[in-house]
This record gives C-alpha cells, sequence and structure tokens, in this order.
C-alpha cells in the first residue's frame, strides 16, 4: 500500500487531513442533556490530550443542548471541536449541524432506502437539505459506514461485505461532490479487525479511482477493555497507520473515555517512528491481496505451517531445521538453496524501524524464489513497558497477519516468558488467525447506554471467559447494538432501562428481560444452543 494523501478538512478551529498531525480524538459517555456532566468528561478527554470531543444526540432534544455544550466548554477556556453522533435520526441531524462542529451520520441508517433507484433518491431527499445546512453553518460531516449496519438496499445488492461499505460511502460523497461540498471525514469501522483494514484499504483504492481524497477516521468499533482492546485497536488501527493510511483516530475501549487517549497517542507514535529514508518493495498484489485474506500457502513441518494452526514459539525448536533470515537483507544464495529442499522453517528478523514493511518484503521475495517454507515472525523491544510493547508488537505484526502471512510468532525482550507467550497468543486472536480463549465484542459506551456497562462486561467475563472462541457482544443500546455487534455468536443488548434483550447472532431471542435476569438468561441461550461447556472440563 502506498501512503495516502488526503485534502484539509476545516473542523471547528482545527484542520484534519493533507499535511496536518493524525488527530487523536474520544467520545463522552454521559447524558448529553446533562451539560455539567458532558462538559467536565469533555475537559477530562482534552486534557489528557484529546483534539476533538465527540457526544451523541439520538434525538432533537439532545442535539439541541449541544449549543450550551459548546458554549460551556468555551467559557471554561476549551475551544475543541465538538462533534454530534446521530443514527437514524435526520432531524436531530439538521438540529446538531447548526451548533456544533461536526456531525457524524451512518448512511445505512440515515435514510430508509429499501431498494433500486427510488432508494438512491431517497437519500438524495435527506442528504442534500443536510449538506446546504453544513455548508450555511460551516459545519463539517463525517460520513461513517459501520460493518453490520448497511441500508437494506446496500444489503440487497451487496450482502455485508467490504464491497457494500465502500458503496455504501461513495453514493454519499458523490453527491456531495454534485454538491460541491468537501469538508467530509469518512470511517469505516468494524470490530472485526480482518473486516476493518482490508475495506479501508479498499475504500482508499476506490476514492482515489475516483479522484477522491477526503481524510479518514480510523478505528476498531467495540474493541473491548484492558489489553484485548489495546492489542485489538493496534491489529487494525495500527497497521493502517504503517500503510500511511489515517487522519485522526479513536481507540473505542469499554472504559472511561479518558483512558483512550494515552493508547491512541501510543499508536501515532509508533507510526510516526519510520524511516521515511528508505524505500521498502511492498508491493506485489500479485502474491497476495490488500482487500481480501487469503493464506499464503506453505508446507508442513510437524505441527508447523501447511494446514495447521498457527503457533506461538518461544524459543527456536531444536527437532527441526531452522533457517534465520533478515527480512531487510539480501537472501544469499546458500539460504536459497536450502529452503528449496523445503526440509527448513523460517525464523524471520529484522532491526529495521518499520518492521511491518519489512516482514512483508521478505515474504514477497520468497515468493518471487517460489519458497514456500513456513515462516514464524520474531519480534523484540527495547522497551520496558509492557503497554507499550504490546501495542508495538500487536501494530508491526498485525498488519502482516491479516495479509495472510506467517505461521506462527516468536515474541521476544525484557520480559518473562509467560508474558511473552500470552501477548502472542492474544496478537493472533486479535488478527482473527487463531481463537484461544473468548472474544468479547463490548461497546465503549455514550450518552445512550442503559446500563452500567464496566460493571456487566466484568459480570459476564466471570462466568464466561472459559468457553474458548465463542463471541459474546456486549452492547450498551439497541440503536448500534445488534448492527455493530455484527460477527458475535451471542449478544446481550441494552433495550431500555433496566431492560436487556439477548441476540443468538442476528436473531433477537429474548426481549426486554429484566437486567438482574439477564446474565442467567445468557448462559441459559449459549446451552440450549449446545455452546457451553463446563468450565472445569
Amino acid at each position: 500500500m502506498n501512503t495516502f494523501k488526503s485534502i484539509p478538512v476545516s473542523i471547528g478551529n482545527i484542520e484534519m487531513g493533507g499535511n496536518n498531525p493524525i488527530r487523536i480524538q474520544s467520545m463522552t459517555n454521559t447524558d448529553t442533556n446533562d451539560t455539567t456532566a458532558t462538559v467536565e468528561q469533555a475537559i477530562r478527554i482534552i486534557e489528557a490530550g484529546g483534539e476533538l470531543v465527540r457526544v451523541t444526540a439520538q434525538g432533537v432534544r439532545e442535539a439541541k443542548n449541544v449549543k450550551n455544550i459548546k458554549a460551556e466548554m468555551v467559557k471554561r477556556g476549551y475551544p475543541q471541536p465538538l462533534v454530534v453522533d446521530i443514527h437514524f435520526n435526520p432531524a436531530a441531524a439538521y438540529e446538531a449541524a447548526k451548533h456544533a462542529d461536526k456531525v457524524r451520520i451512518n448512511p445505512g441508517n440515515f435514510a430508509d432506502t429499501k431498494s433500486g433507484e427510488s432508494g438512491l433518491e431517497k437519500v438524495r431527499e435527506k442528504f442534500i437539505p443536510f449538506l446546504d445546512l453544513c455548508k450555511e453553518h460551516q459545519t463539517a460531516i463525517r460520513i461513517g459506514v459501520n460493518h453490520g449496519s448497511l441500508s437494506a438496499r446496500m444489503m440487497e445488492q451487496y450482502g455485508d461485505t467490504p464491497k457494500g461499505m465502500v458503496a455504501s460511502c461513495i453514493e454519499y460523497l458523490q453527491i456531495a461532490q454534485e454538491k460541491d461540498f468537501s469538508d467530509i471525514v469518512i470511517s469505516i469501522k468494524s470490530s472485526n479487525t480482518r473486516v476493518m483494514v482490508h475495506t479501508v484499504r479498499l475504500m482508499v483504492k476506490t476514492m482515489q479511482e475516483n479522484n477522491m481524497a477526503f481524510p479518514l477516521h480510523l478505528g476498531v468499533t467495540e474493541a473491548g477493555d484492558a489489553e484485548d482492546g489495546r492489542i485489538k485497536s493496534a491489529v487494525g488501527t495500527g497497521a493502517l497507520l504503517c500503510d500511511g493510511i489515517g487522519d485522526t483516530i479513536r481507540v473505542s475501549l469499554s472504559e472511561a473515555p479518558e483512558n483512550e487517549i494515552p493508547v491512541a497517542k501510543a499508536l501515532v507514535e509508533i507510526a510516526k517512528k519510520r524511516d521515511k529514508t528508505r524505500n521498502l518493495p511492498i508491493g506485489g498484489e500479485e502474491f497476495y491481496s490488500p482487500y481480501q485474506y487469503k493464506k499464503r500457502e506453505s508446507y508442513a513441518l510437524g505441527t508447523v505451517g501447511g494446514n495447521n494452526k498457527a503457533v506461538v514459539l518461544t524459543e527456536l525448536p531444536n527437532d527441526v531445521d531452522v533457517v534465520e533470515l533478515k527480512s531487510d537483507q539480501v537472501i544469499c544464495v546458500k539460504a536459497i538453496q536450502k529452503l528449496s529442499q523445503k526440509k527448513s522453517l523460517i525464523v524471520a528478523r529484522t532491526s529495521h524501524p518499520n518492521v511491518m514493511a519489512a516482514h512483508r518484503s521478505l515474504m514477497l521475495r520468497l515468493q518471487l524464489l517460489r519458497i514456500n517454507a513456513p515462516v514464524i515472525f520474531s519480534y523484540n523491544s527495547d522497551t520496558t513497558n509492557k503497554e507499550q510493547y504490546q501495542l508495538e508488537a500487536a501494530t508491526e505484526l498485525g498488519g502482516l497477519l491479516l495479509d495472510g502471512f506467517g505461521d506462527g510468532l516468536m515474541l521476544e525482550g525484557h520480559f518473562d516468558k509467560d508474558f511473552l507467550e500470552k501477548t502472542a497468543y492474544n496478537i493472533l486472536q486479535a488478527s482473527r488467525v487463531l481463537f484461544t480463549k473468548t472474544e468479547y465484542i463490548s461497546c465503549p459506551g455514550c450518552g445512550r447506554t442503559l446500563f452500567g456497562l464496566e460493571e456487566v462486561i466484568a459480570q459476564i467475563k466471570a462466568k464466561t471467559s472459559h468457553l474458548k472462541g465463542l463471541k459474546i457482544g456486549i452492547m450498551g443500546c439497541i440503536v448500534n447494538g445488534p448492527g455493530e455487534m455484527a460477527d458475535a455468536d451471542y449478544g446481550y443488548v441494552g433495550a431500555g432501562k433496566g431492560k436487556i434483550s439477548l441476540y443468538k447472532a442476528q436473531d433477537c431471542i429474548k426481549k426486554n428481560i429484566p437486567q438482574e435476569d439477564a446474565l442467567g438468561e445468557l448462559i441459559q441461550l449459549i446451552k440450549d444452543n449446545g455452546d457451553w461447556v463446563d468450565p472445569k472440563s
């Protein structure tokens, strides 16, 4: 992938895209009608390093109160841009456009587009007046497409696919260009890192084909909490930043919003440290696709390579022949001859500052040489900070795994064996290569959240963390819940105050259960479908 150069867009008192730095943002989880609580949380986000703050407006009342929130922030000396998030309600978007610096709309639910040309006309009917209003008030727009929430018309034509997500966004951009409106940022998000990365890359390609270059907002939705959420965010967002894609990022953690900022800042710093003076060949789309997953074929050596699952090594194996290669150096003739005998395992190392590009370059050279030996990616770092190490390793290795490269990982560094092994398994899971534990798809919360998110997540984890490979969505509200947990096997979704709805995949199985009964009912639902195992087994 080549570095994507976007156009600059004005958002309040800052610019995004172009030659501007990557902007960092987060979102409040307070009631938007509570001016004081929202302002105070926004200030905590800003003081942590956030450059934009987003609030939700599920209705016109909340959208109107954005004026008071903005005024109070400016009064307290915080003029940073205020962004409003809208779902389903064009009337709220129209109101928010009068007061906010940017309004986010989701093409999947901004206009009810069921099928055919009339559906597109419905989009124009809703979107053009919104564009005119935003132009009048100098309000920027984010067109934010989410996996799992495409319109019925797009689902009919493309299914819930990267192509459908891109098409959904492009038709809005084309209408905006027709109306000479360019203060637009776009986002393509998913809790599935593979879908997110491949779709954003496809979006960039499609924009370039249509002479567009709008700034990109990056983020893995519903990443979760703790180290899982951080590693998952690094795999998805980090891979794209490594490709030179991205103008603003939000790390969506199920924690206090200000906790997202240090993680986002760390990911930006990792990307900034790339050595710009040495170009490594990172083309080679004849051997792999940046837009879809295809596992590189390798031969098997015992339990490594071939059709075996990805492995984690803590030391070099002594039961197979190992060839250690420097990814940023020429492969010597002796090594080529040895590897051509199909009896050796490659351990790839590099000291190049752009680890992902160096390893990707090696993989493409191996393809050119028709060497299909299994490859273990090694990673080492001088850092002694555990979180920093995890973010670095996930950023550097995640993109490779998403591209279908590698048969396993071997992490090295100033840490104990258990930590390195656990981190490697977490990266493999976040990259959707190997599932070794329960996957939690949990939203970060916002003003629409209907229960104590962090407390509920902890309760659900305590009862279900032994369900290896199962994906459980924990969503604060019905607005985003069913769509944005598109990959979940089961879902726990806020349906009203004190009420929970339970899902099996995308189907709502039980509605409006009292919250005090919901965890037990979730466990029973999992049991009824044969996915429960005894924790002691």
